[in-house]
């Protein structure tokens, strides 16, 4: 089931997300429509809270981003709890966009390495590293679960010249071609 993409101005992009117990009801097919809302909105990341759901879950499917990083080929994951445990000091500045933000783009400097715990839709442990544009969009989505968006990682000067945009998704007239929910509406 295709679920409302959560737009910029909603609290719940604001909130810290809480952990996902291993009981929680309905937690596969959750996943299973995250990816679906994912993939009909052509995103390569979504994160619960921008499903309108404050829990420490995401999905990732990045392959399609392959060709050009290939740090992407094959990545596809569900990730429970993460927590990035360690980011190298090398960052790297590219462009980024977000679902929960449609037609804004800005450049963003995020780690180019990081180490990052979590466990699986059937809660088993993993420990991997990610690095380039894979770890790029890991760092995106966890950043969700924490109750921010990339845009809050850019200057003040940057922020003002997207007013008009933010402003446009908090009212509802910003334009996106997949089922949205914004403050507005």
């Amino acid at each position: 089931m295709i679920l409302p993409v959560y737009l910029y101005g909603q609290p719940v992009l604001g909130k810290e997300a809480e952990d996902v117990p291993q009981d929680y009801a309905g937690l596969k097919e959750l996943v299973a429509n995250m990816f679906e809302t994912m993939y009909h909105a052509d995103g390569v990341g979504l994160a619960a809270p921008q499903v309108g759901l404050s829990i420490r879950l995401l999905v990732i499917d990045a392959d399609v981003m392959g060709k050009d990083f290939p740090e992407c080929q094959g990545l596809k994951r569900v990730m429970i709890n993460p927590d990035i445990v360690e980011r190298s000091e090398e960052t790297i500045a590219l462009e980024e966009g977000c679902l929960s933000l449609p037609g804004v783009h800005e450049k963003v400097e995020r780690a180019g390495k990081i180490r990052v715990k979590y466990v699986d839709a059937d809660f088993v442990e993993h420990e991997e590293i990610f690095e380039g544009f894979a770890a790029r969009v890991v760092q995106h989505e966890c950043e969700h679960l924490d109750g921010h968006v990339f845009i809050d990682n850019i200057s003040a000067i940057r922020r003002q010249l997207n007013k008009a945009k933010l402003n446009n998704i908090i009212k509802g007239t910003a334009r996106c071609s997949y089922r949205a929910k914004a403050v507005g509406k």
